[in-house]
């Protein structure tokens, strides 16, 4: 069977999206598959991979591992998921989102050995992520920066053995696919360390199973609070650390351009994988501190321009919802906060909601597009339900999209409230990019 030439990358993702039974939201944990497509396409690893998972966190720690190893000068090629507004932002070249040429080239390449491997069965993430490898291997490329996407023992990102592997937190969610607790999660995400290779682990307080896992794949683990971490000064902080096989302090930082408390430890986790990868990919201490003051990650508690307000955020478990009302915490006084609030609806959505109930004023649960989505009209049951409001019809609106909800928001709102849009990937990318249509391959 021959690939038919020139479609565009709309056309690709359309089927990428019907090549699996159930679509682009279907989630099929394995590597066998995926394995046998990327030995036909010959891929092989040329330079270090750091391999990035965990339940919060990933995103920010990508962007920073990123932004510090361009500022010394190397040649560095994420991958990353999902997106907000365009597929292209999952494939970054140096700095730059892949084209779509590129990816339509290597999508091109991908289907073609995954008909020779006999006609495989991919999902949407796994096409992707050998598609973005494909991509890495036609760039000289000094470093690979990988997300995991769910997990990690099974996730397809995990074909490619890291030369350093992160887990920066572990807290419950995707429970349907890792297990019940954290010590289930935990042993998923630990099966992409490596044996001889450093696992950096960003939970001061990980499941037994994490370090266990480590332990009998003969993996270097590294934990927050024991091997390194950092220390809050005023108006600057230190990381310390003997990740790597020295000890190293590193004083006088600037915080760094990302908000939020949680950053401090996003940032101290890529630094220790970076000096634990010092002899190959060797960063000075202007490196760090110019990638921290640049790095940009759209969604993560990110202000826009203006009054009143408006902030927008991803959380979508209890870890990050907590962090996230830790972080509203320390933004500034505001009279009143109104929640633009969409979710999954296989989410755990009382705990999100009891996580931040305390910095909401106003709820506006808004209805986001796909099948998994909790509809408006079922958020507002849990608000209820959980006491977030007293009764259903104190909700101030239900809304058909989260633009719907923020436009009432702004309508309504004094220049003093704040409105923060969070609960979803879709939420955001709904007041980012207003119109209704799901934009393909989104996840959470």
């Amino acid at each position: 069977m021959l690939e038919r030439p020139g479609r565009s990358l709309d056309e690709w993702l359309d089927h990428l999206e019907h090549l699996h039974p159930r679509g682009q939201a279907g989630i099929e944990l394995g590597l066998e598959r995926v394995r046998q497509v990327s030995d036909v396409l010959q891929q092989r690893q040329s330079c270090p991979v750091i391999t990035v998972g965990g339940t919060n966190g990933k995103g920010s720690t990508c962007a920073m591992l990123e932004r510090i190893l361009l500022a010394a000068g190397f040649r560095v090629g994420v991958y990353t998921s999902p997106h907000l507004l365009r597929y292209n932002e999952r494939v970054r070249l140096n700095g730059v989102p892949a084209g779509d040429a590129d990816f339509c080239a290597a999508f091109a390449r991908v289907e073609a050995a995954r008909i020779n491997a006999g006609d495989v069965t991919l999902t949407y993430f796994e096409f992707g992520t050998l598609a973005a490898w494909e991509m890495f291997s036609a760039t000289p490329l000094d470093a690979i920066i990988l997300e995991v996407g769910l997990g990690g023992r099974l996730d397809a990102t995990n074909i490619y053995a890291a030369d350093c592997a992160i887990v920066v937190t572990v807290a419950l969610d995707h429970m349907d696919y890792l297990g019940p607790t954290r010590e289930a999660i935990g042993r998923e995400k630990a099966g992409i360390c490596r044996a001889g290779r450093p696992l950096i682990s960003g939970d001061a307080e990980p499941p037994q199973s994490l370090i266990e896992t480590c332990r009998l794949a003969s993996a270097d683990f590294c934990q927050i609070g024991r091997d390194f971490g950092f220390l809050r000064q005023e108006g600057q902080w230190q990381y310390w650390g003997r990740c790597g096989g020295s000890e190293r302090t590193l004083g006088g930082l600037a915080f760094p351009a990302l908000r939020g408390d949680c950053q401090l430890h996003n940032a101290s986790c890529a630094i220790a994988a970076l000096y634990a990868l010092h002899d190959r990919l060797p960063v000075t201490a202007q490196d760090i501190r110019r990638g921290l003051s640049e790095v940009e990650v759209a969604g993560r508690c990110q202000v826009l321009p203006g009054r009143p307000q408006v902030v927008l955020d991803v959380a979508h478990n209890p870890q990050a919802a907590t962090t996230l009302a830790t972080s509203l915490g320390g933004m500034g006084f505001a009279q009143s906060t109104w929640a633009v609030f969409g979710m999954m609806a296989d989410k755990d959505i009382a705990g999100v909601i009891e996580a931040i109930r305390q910095r909401i004023d106003h709820w506006l649960p808004c209805d986001l597009p796909g099948q998994r989505a909790a509809s408006a009209a079922d958020l507002a049951v849990v608000l209820a339900k959980v006491g977030a409001v007293s009764s259903v019809i104190e909700v101030a609106g239900q809304f058909q999209s989260p633009a719907a909800a923020l436009a009432y928001a702004q309508e309504n709102a004094g220049d003093d409230d704040r409105i923060l849009v969070f609960g979803s990937f879709l939420t955001v990318a709904g007041v980012m990019r207003p119109d209704p249509v799901q934009p393909p391959g989104h996840k959470t």
